[in-house]
């Protein structure tokens, strides 16, 4: 008879962290579907949540060590590996310090917990001051103004949707991404009952996305210009008496400021810029201060620009000024079961966040989170002299794809000395590295979000414990990282993980519970690594156990114990403020001085002219890294990777439909398929981020069947948003030309 048997898992392909039912027959996966039981996604699943299944089976997926000999990659034993490191990186750190070596993380860090709680721990062996991830390529403007306002990073105020009269959504598209910065499942779900309540949805962006197809109302905006329209609505609401505080009235500071800080910026002033009436603005302002209850929520098309944080800013100014802050059906602040900052210490007040701790050694970028920019990375390589980085590990990150000007950070990542990558692919930026540690399939990894919950819709608790067993000899991926940090710390690579472990595990004991600390250890000791660490989180955090003292409480097992009924509910959004706050003054900080300062520049960039032609990215609800373009059953269909434009620019441009163009920015320049389509705002144009897989050495078969065009070969690795760092990704200057000799299939 077939050995078969269910399983519920917690997707970890995007944020919205779906609830799977898995079905394994004889070890293999025969069926994967939505978890109708699941407490937080109640059922919903996309395509994503069933390639679950070709990722784990997919052949190119890397099963054992590689060792790079003679230019070649060779199998390895993970000792041979862990030997070929320590032989080659201490002496190099010995000789050239410890700022000669950098690292960097990627986006599916965030979806394992024994990645994210552990990369740090070997970030801080390191000792270098060059840190790198993703967020500088997402969403670090978002974080920054979060934590200036409400002073932590992850402090992020939410769209109450399931309570909401008005949602006005900018620069985002949650109904393909079942939101981003906040964790919003099954999205198209949630705004038919809002428009079903007799509620609105308002969409603002260059190309009628799929969210906004489905809205009461679509605006087209150009590039770059939301932080003119969201300075006029801020304006209009001043000028025509509409401020009202609400609730958090007597915890906010900086009104005067605010009114102040934005009084050039008239409807009519920002309207040649925006591509919106005066009267639009006025109107959406209104209608927006006249609702009951209202949200703004804007993401990765504000963030990816340079004002990303004036954007993310004005966004949570318009929600505290229209009194929608922390109010039901406004924008609310979810409260974390486990590692949230704003639920630990004393409530209220704190250290807030800074920024420019430390510089970048060549373009002098300041430090954002504990990390620089990631388009820093490329010039940190190629410039001689003190501190040049000559070592690099990276850890689940492909930037050659994803970050600006790729051939440059490719042709610098040759001149290393030495590079590790913990990795379950050779895609375009492991194909450099030296030795490579493949990592678990997701379905060998137990779950349990770290970050995704402090983002949430809802408050929950969910973990999934592995579906399948691992390999044999395979170490999880804390216990990787653990014998790396031990090695760079000179140690050796016989260092036992768990014995390393264990002995941090007792001084961070020590260090939080104090005279208490021998009984946690002891209530722990059944535990290891991350699950250990999550337990405390949990019986620690806001709804824990207090180790016994509060009988009923969240606890590990309890947790675990509540999988197959589909996690625990801890209930919708309320009012944090101000409990929440860890801000020096316990108070809102509505007028930051660093977001005023640089309102400046916006305001002389008003007067500029907007270029004729601007290029920005999209998202496909089939993916939203590029090594999901390596799984069959996301990369069938309809080819995706197209240039989409207006028809009036088309015919501008003799453009034809399906035929190849060149696009260039200066010496920059792609070839793409052209799509025309009246879903463009005329003068702009759209090319999907994270394709480009035509690169010699990668290892990815499907996804080089075909590869698309790498729309970051067109952006300039300097230009950053100068507050947060982030990467500009869309709004730039464009031309497009037809390739002779091409014809529409």
């Amino acid at each position: 008879m077939p050995d078969t048997s269910n399983h519920h898992r917690i997707c970890p392909l995007c944020e919205a962290c779906c609830g799977l039912e898995i079905k394994v027959q004889n070890s293999k996966v025969i069926s994967i579907r939505g978890h109708d039981a699941d407490v937080f996604s109640a059922g919903y699943i996309c395509p994503k949540g069933v390639a679950l299944k070709d990722l784990h089976d997919d052949p190119d997926r890397l099963r054992t060590p590689l060792i790079k000999r003679n230019g070649v990659f060779e199998a390895a034993s993970w000792e041979e590996a862990y030997a070929e490191i320590e032989r080659r990186l201490p002496p190099l750190m010995a000789a050239h310090g410890r700022n000669a070596t950098a690292i960097a993380v990627g986006n599916p860090s965030a979806h394992k917990i024994g990645l994210l709680t552990y990369f740090g721990k070997l970030a801080r062996a390191l000792g270098t001051k060059n840190v790198f991830s993703a967020s500088t390529l997402d969403q670090m403007p978002k974080q920054l103004a979060s934590g200036l306002m409400f002073g932590h990073w992850l402090s992020v105020a939410l769209p109450d949707i399931t309570r909401t009269d008005y949602l006005l959504v900018l620069g985002a598209n949650p109904l393909v991404s079942n939101g981003s910065m906040w964790t919003v499942p099954d999205f198209r779900g949630k705004a038919k009952a809002l428009q079903a309540r007799g509620g609105r949805l308002v969409v603002i962006d260059p190309r009628r996305t799929e969210t906004a197809a489905v809205a009461d109302a679509h605006h087209f905006i150009r590039p770059n210009a939301d932080v003119f329209l969201l300075a006029a609505m801020v304006n209009t609401l001043f000028a025509e008496g509409l401020v009202k505080l609400g609730t958090v009235a007597p915890w906010v500071n900086g009104v005067a400021e605010v009114q102040l800080a934005v009084t050039g910026f008239t409807p009519e002033a920002v309207t040649k810029r925006c591509g919106l009436s005066a009267e639009t603005i006025r109107t959406l302002t209104r209608d927006l201060a006249s609702a009951p209850r209202a949200a703004v929520y804007a993401r990765i098309g504000t963030c990816t620009q340079e004002y990303g944080t004036l954007c993310s800013w004005l966004v949570d100014v318009l929600n505290t000024l229209t009194g929608n802050l922390d109010a039901p059906g406004g924008a609310m602040f979810a409260k974390s079961a486990a590692f949230a900052s704003n639920t630990a210490g004393k409530s209220g007040i704190g250290k807030g966040v800074s920024t420019g701790r430390h510089h970048a050694r060549v373009s002098g970028a300041p430090e954002v989170y504990g990390e620089l920019p990631i388009t820093c990375m490329a010039e940190e390589i190629e410039t001689a002299g003190d501190g040049q980085v000559r070592a690099l590990f990276t850890v689940a990150t492909n930037p050659v794809l994803s970050s600006p000007n790729g051939p440059r950070l490719a042709k610098a990542l040759d001149a290393l000395d030495f590079m590790v990558s913990m990795d379950i692919y050779i895609n375009e930026t492991t194909r450099h590295a030296d030795v490579i540690l493949p990592g678990v399939s997701p379905l060998e990894d137990f779950h349990y979000d770290v970050a995704f919950p402090q983002l949430s819709w809802r408050n929950h608790a969910r973990y999934s414990p592995p579906v399948l067993p691992a390999a044999p000899g395979q170490p999880e991926e804390w216990q990787t990282l653990l014998k790396l940090a031990a090695i760079v710390q000179g140690k050796g690579a016989a260092a036992d993980a768990n014995t390393l472990d264990d002995a941090q595990f007792v001084r961070d004991a020590q260090r939080l519970f104090g005279a208490h600390a021998d009984a946690v250890i002891q209530a722990t000791q059944h535990l290891k690594g991350p699950q250990r660490n999550l337990d405390v989180a949990l019986r620690s955090g806001p709804y824990g156990d207090a180790f016994g003292r509060k009988p009923g409480g969240l606890t590990l097992a309890k947790v675990i114990e509540s999988n197959p009924t589909g996690g625990i509910d801890l209930g919708e959004l309320q009012p944090r403020i101000p409990e929440m706050l860890r801000t020096p003054s316990g108070k809102v900080e509505l007028a930051p001085p660093s977001l005023l300062q640089d309102l400046q520049r916006a305001t002389q960039d008003l007067r500029g002219l907007a270029p004729d032609l601007v290029i920005i990215g999209r998202r496909d609800v089939r993916t939203n890294n590029s090594w999901m373009h390596n799984l069959p059953v996301l990369a069938k269909g309809p080819f995706r990777c197209t240039a989409l434009i207006h028809p009036l620019d088309a015919a501008r441009l003799d453009l034809q439909n399906g035929a190849m163009a060149e696009i260039q920015n200066g010496p920059r320049s792609v070839q793409a398929q052209v799509q025309i389509s009246t879903e463009m705002m005329p003068g702009v144009v759209s090319l999907p981020h994270g394709w480009g897989h035509s690169l010699p050495g990668a290892k990815l078969h499907v996804a080089a069947h075909r590869p698309g065009a790498n729309l970051n070969e067109l952006l300039d690795d300097q230009l950053r948003d100068p507050l947060s760092g982030n990467a500009v990704l869309g709004g730039v200057a464009i031309s497009m030309r037809p390739v002779a000799g091409t014809q529409p299939p």
